[in-house]
């Protein structure tokens, strides 16, 4: 995956503008636009205070062995949900189920750092009805 599609996703994910992540990574906007769009040369600095913006942090690697990806838990849920499903299906719109998954899945491993805790069953309820909600 490509640098500005790991940023846009992530900036998607968690419903944010790309002025507010701007502003909390005192960016400009035009500049995280071209990286989204894959333009431009960011400094390991700037990818930095781009990724404490989004609730992520930066992992800078040398080496010829693939990193051991670390556990989702909201992939978990989802796995483990009937209802994702049905819900995913009603709320889609233009976007693929599968884009609209992995939406739901970033969300949720993102909520964790809001809730200062892994997401259970009733988060994933309680975000699934949200969405019906919207």
């Amino acid at each position: 995956m490509e640098l500005g599609d790991v940023l846009r996703d992530r900036r998607k994910a968690t419903g944010r503008t790309i002025a507010s992540v701007a502003v909390d990574a005192g960016l400009s906007v035009p500049y995280i636009a071209n990286l989204e769009n894959g333009r431009g040369n960011p400094t390991v600095a700037a990818l930095d205070r781009l990724a404490t913006a989004l609730g992520a942090r930066l992992e800078v690697r040398i080496g010829d062995e693939d990193p051991v990806p670390s556990p989702s838990i909201g992939a978990e849920l989802v796995a483990g949900s009937d209802r994702v499903d049905k819900v995913l299906a009603a709320v889609a719109g233009g976007r693929s189920r599968a884009a609209t998954r992995r939406e739901l899945i970033a969300t949720l491993d993102a909520l964790a750092v809001l809730l200062g805790r892994p997401p259970g069953p009733a988060d994933l309820s309680r975000l699934l009805d949200l969405l019906q909600l919207a």
